[in-house]
């Protein structure tokens, strides 16, 4: 093996350590933060927050121009099902396409396998749905972990580094991921802002999801340097 190859397989190794150790960081967290919910510990923040975002005098009003509410509707619908369907639908058919076959199977296994995993989580907890403050959009399903949280986390990062991906520019790429990590975070804080979530819904969704975005995205770098070892660093996608 070249010096040269070897430099590289070993820079690759190392950002495998690290993003282990980042999701490995966002599953704790997750685990510790259920726990707390379990037992009602975050009870009081989670109360306080949503008390806190609505008028004194009237908890059906939210605090904040007229025109935030339209705003904080229209944005909470990015990490709602239909939206984060086709999204995905259109990103799998696009590199199908393209011929990509490896990324759109990657990308179907998971942004669906997220999804699956969002639903079990929800089961398991049972958390009912806020009653403190009243709804400002409608929601049918449970509470713990916030599925829009969860499942924006999970597409939009999952898209942002195969999109990353393509670029070698470290700011091109920090570009893109910010962009999807601020999307993500601005979704998540629409649905306390709209009384359907406790903020720990909302955390722990961002936490499970991003944890599954980046196990995913290190399982299929992975694949693609255990079959292609000897590929240019600026290939892209994954295997």
């Amino acid at each position: 093996m070249r010096l040269s190859t070897l430099k590289t397989y070993l820079h690759r190794e190392q950002r495998l350590l690290i993003g282990l150790a980042i999701g490995g960081a966002l599953a704790t967290l997750f685990i510790k933060l259920a726990g707390e919910m379990s037992e009602g510990e975050t009870a009081a923040v989670d109360i306080a927050i949503l008390k806190a975002l609505r008028l004194p005098g009237d908890p059906a009003v939210p605090v904040g121009p007229s025109w935030l509410l339209g705003s904080m509707r229209d944005l909470t619908a990015l990490g709602g099902v239909t939206v984060l369907t086709l999204v995905s639908l259109l990103a799998v058919t696009f590199l199908l396409v393209r011929g990509r076959w490896h990324q759109a199977l990657y990308t179907a296994v998971a942004t669906g396998g997220g999804a699956v995993m969002g639903k079990l989580l929800k089961s398991l907890f049972a958390r009912e749905r806020p009653e403190i403050v009243p709804h400002l959009v409608e929601v049918h399903s449970l509470s713990f972990p916030s599925g829009h949280s969860t499942n924006s986390a999970i597409v939009y990062l999952t898209l942002a580094v195969l999109i990353a991906r393509s670029y070698e520019s470290r700011r091109t790429r920090g570009f893109v991921i910010g962009v999807a990590a601020l999307l993500v975070l601005m979704i998540g804080m629409t649905r306390v802002y709209l009384g359907v979530h406790f903020p720990s819904d909302v955390l722990a969704g961002w936490t499970v999801g991003a944890a599954w975005a980046l196990f995913m995205g290190l399982i299929a770098t992975k694949l693609q340097q255990r079959n292609r070892i000897e590929a240019p660093e600026g290939n892209s996608g994954p295997a």
